[in-house]
């Protein structure tokens, strides 16, 4: 007999919680939006998995707006960035280099650029049984340096 409990909490990390197909997002990274909540403009800096979609960090007047899609209109023009793309995309499977003796092959779950640097969206810990744990409370920030690719 299979113990699909044990299974489960053996291959959470990688089981998108998007299920077998990543959903497209609206907008790219950079680019320049428009929010019609408060009319105004920004550019996306960053997109994550959240409560089964993907929520947008938008720059504006020097703050940061996480907003849905349905409250941003993509506009197709590009913020010129001096820097880099980022290392990982939506959906990589990396290797999280730690410590712990947990295993460390993860999913990047969100995109977000910060002071210049890329950092990236894992999940840090396995799923509860219990509904009080949300994806959003396992997720952790990481930088580049504490992430390796994964070759197939």
């Amino acid at each position: 007999m299979i113990d699909h409990i044990n299974t489960a909490f053996l291959c959470w990390y990688i089981s998108p919680p998007w299920g077998y197909y990543i959903p497209p997002v609206e907008v790219n990274l950079l680019e320049r939006v428009y929010i019609g909540t408060t009319r105004t403009f920004g550019y996306c800096c960053g997109v994550k998995w959240k409560h089964d979609r993907w929520i947008y960090a938008i720059v504006c007047n020097d703050d940061i707006i996480y907003t849905t899609e349905h409250e941003i209109i993509g506009t197709g023009e590009m913020q010129l960035a001096a820097l880099e793309k980022p290392a990982f995309v939506l959906g990589d499977r990396v290797i999280l280099r730690s410590d712990d003796q947990r295993t460390k092959q993860r999913l990047i779950l969100g995109i977000q650029l910060l002071n210049r640097s890329w950092f990236y969206y894992v999940e840090w810990m396995p799923p509860a049984l219990e509904e009080v744990n949300t994806l959003d409370d396992r997720l952790a920030l990481v930088q580049e340096k504490d992430l390796a690719r994964m070759l197939f």
